[in-house]
Order: structure tokens, then sequence, then C-alpha cells
């Protein structure tokens, strides 16, 4: 038996928002700017139709995109379902988590995935 204060077990949202916690940390090392960012996990994308942002041409999102307004800072969500599905191991959902997380920012930032994270489609994802 375990105390009461260690989990038995731990949920797979709670893993997965710690490999998304885990590429934002290191990310901000190069990018301190990105702390002004909400990073979010969802279980699936809105859907299609969903005012929200249809998606019904396109293959499911994998995250998004929110620039900041004038009362509420920049937003980056990742969905956890969809890429779950397409991931087999925790390593490689953490690779997969962090080249996710890498697009969003550079789209956020306008600059290309390589210059948020030079490892970022090759790379081994860790720091």
């Amino acid at each position: 038996m375990a105390p009461p204060q260690v989990p038995l077990s731990v949920s797979r949202a709670a893993v997965f928002g710690d490999l998304v916690q885990d590429s934002v940390e290191r990310l901000e090392r190069r990018w301190p700017q990105l702390a002004e960012v909400d990073f979010l996990v969802l279980d699936v994308p809105p859907a299609a139709g969903d005012d929200s942002g249809a998606w019904a041409d396109e293959s499911v999102p994998l995250g998004g995109v929110t620039a900041a307004t004038s009362t509420h800072p920049a937003r980056i969500v990742v969905y956890r379902r969809p890429v779950e599905i397409r991931t087999k191991s925790r390593d490689e959902r953490a690779l997969f988590v962090h080249e996710i997380i890498v697009e969003q920012v550079a789209e956020l930032l306008g600059l290309a995935p390589e210059s948020v994270d030079p490892r970022y489609g090759g790379g081994d994802g860790q720091d």
C-alpha cells in the first residue's frame, strides 16, 4: 500500500501534460518570451463545423495557436487524443509533442521551426 500522498497511478492525461510541460520548459530557456504564452492540452480538437475552427476538409489537427489580444495572452494548444493515436511509445510521443509545440511556437513567432529548435525534424528532442 502506498501512503495517501503518493498516487498509485498517474492518468494518461497527466503524463501527456508532463510531456507538454517538459517541451515548453526546454523552449523557454531559448525563448524567454514564451513565459507569456498559455500552453493548454485539450483531449480533442473542436468538431468540424464548430465556430472555433472547422477542419472538415483537412486532417485532424494536432495543435493550434491563437495570437494574443488586448485581453488574452497568446495560446498554444496540443490535442492529446490525436497525438496518442499516432504514437506507440512514451519516447515517440515526447518527440512528437515537442515537434508539434515547436511548429506552433514557430507560427506564433513568425519563424521557421528550425529557428525555434535547430534539432526540429531530426533530433532526439533531448537537451
